[in-house]
Formats: C-alpha cells, sequence, structure tokens
C-alpha cells in the first residue's frame, strides 16, 4: 500500500470515534492530527499544512459549521463533514459552507477512506488559498468569498443566490467539469426535482452579468456532453 505521507485533520468531540479515525488513517499512510473542539482544530490548522480535514459538526466550542466558514476564508483545503444529522438541508448547508463532502454516522472505515481519497483526487490540483485568487484579466473580473461580492470592471455584480452559488462552485475548482447534476446539488440542493435544464438558464444569466460577450463568455465555459467550467486563469 503506497504511503501518501499527507498531513489530515480529524475533528471529532467523540474519543472513541477520533482515536479509532486516526489510526485507521495512519494506518492507511497519513499523518494524523486531531482535536476534539474547534479551537483546536483551527490552531492546528493555522500552524500545519494540512491537506484535507475531517470535520463534526457537532463540537462543543465552535460548531463544525463555523469551523469551516473559517477555514473558508483562509482555504481551499477540502473539507469532509461528520454529521449525526441525517436531514438534506443540513447536508446541503455544509455544502453550501465550502465543504467538499460529506459522511453520516455510524460510518464504515473503509468508506470513510475511500471518500479521503476520491475528495483528494478531485482537489488536489486546487489547493492555493481562496484570497489568492479572487480576480482575473487584471481585475476584469474580482469576487469577494468572505462578502460574497462579485465585480465586474469596478461594478458590483447583482447574482441572485442561485447564482452566487453556482459561480462560486465553478470558481472553486475551475478544472473540474461540473454536470447539471452536480450544480443542481450545490446550488439548488438534493430535494430539487425540476427540469435539469434549468441549470442552463442560471448559466445564461450569469454570463449575461460577468462577461463581456456572453456568447463568447471566456469565465463559465460550456463543455460540450459534459456540462460547464470556470475558464478564468
Amino acid at each position: 500500500m503506497p504511503m501518501t505521507n499527507k498531513n489530515i485533520l480529524v475533528v471529532d468531540d467523540e474519543p472513541k470515534i477520533l482515536e479509532v479515525a486516526v489510526s485507521f488513517m495512519e494506518s492507511r499512510g497519513f499523518h494524523v492530527f486531531s482535536a476534539e473542539n474547534g479551537q483546536k482544530a483551527m490552531e492546528i490548522f493555522g500552524r500545519e499544512n494540512i491537506a484535507l480535514v475531517i470535520l463534526d459538526l457537532m463540537l462543543p466550542d465552535i460548531s463544525g459549521e463555523d469551523v469551516c466558514r473559517e477555514i473558508r476564508k483562509k482555504s481551499r483545503v477540502p473539507v469532509i463533514m461528520l454529521t449525526a444529522k441525517a436531514e438534506e438541508n443540513n447536508i446541503v448547508e455544509g455544502l453550501e459552507l465550502g465543504a467538499d463532502d460529506y459522511i453520516t454516522k455510524p460510518f464504515g472505515l473503509k468508506e470513510l477512506y475511500a471518500r479521503v481519497e476520491a475528495v483528494l483526487r478531485r482537489t488536489e490540483k486546487d489547493l492555493t488559498p481562496l484570497t489568492a485568487r479572487s480576480s482575473w484579466r487584471g481585475g476584469d473580473l474580482a469576487v469577494d468569498f468572505s462578502a460574497g461580492e462579485v465585480r465586474k470592471k469596478g461594478n458590483s455584480v447583482a447574482l441572485t443566490p442561485t447564482e452566487s452559488k453556482i459561480l462560486a462552485a465553478l470558481i472553486k475548482y475551475p478544472g473540474k467539469i461540473f454536470t447539471r447534476e452536480e450544480l443542481i446539488t450545490l446550488a439548488l440542493g438534493d430535494e430539487f426535482d425540476g427540469y435539469d435544464r434549468a441549470v442552463d438558464f442560471h448559466i445564461k444569466n450569469i454570463r449575461q452579468k460577468i462577461e463581456d460577450d456572453p456568447r463568447n463568455p471566456v469565465y463559465v465555459l460550456t463543455v460540450h456532453g459534459q456540462g460547464y467550467r470556470f475558464g478564468g486563469a
């Protein structure tokens, strides 16, 4: 079994879960840091080069949602949520905050490892800080992720909440091609049972607002037969 040597952070206030998850991931070649509360998690994250965070949402001090929110202000490092909340709205809320995947408790260790490997493969080329890539083409398009503000040529762009979520997803993973179904999950939630082509209308509206020529976009690109991706460089 190949050794990864990647640093991951496991955050959970249940000692047994923490101990077992840390031991198992170490056996798979990861260097594992652990934290039983949000404050310690943020301290570790601030000083170590963490490649992935496994984050319980129910913590005794700072909520997992707040920890995720703080991480996303600084970094694109992938986050997998651990939650006993099976309700879709809780899961969707976590994904909207910037989490990359989720696992509901109780979970199997093999499932955890598979999710970690899948998320790392998907995100390993996109771990630069959010603030390092917040503008494109000499400031033609600028995004303030913490404030949720988008500017085109210095002018504020009024995106709807759904448009903002779609654009944020595309920007977060500029090399990833998103299918319509993936964008529906991220922006509209799994409970959405409408027409999947509705995403196309949102994309059209985004282009009208941020592209110089919506018919020849440079930011929101169509990958024929697959979906959409971000074209900012």
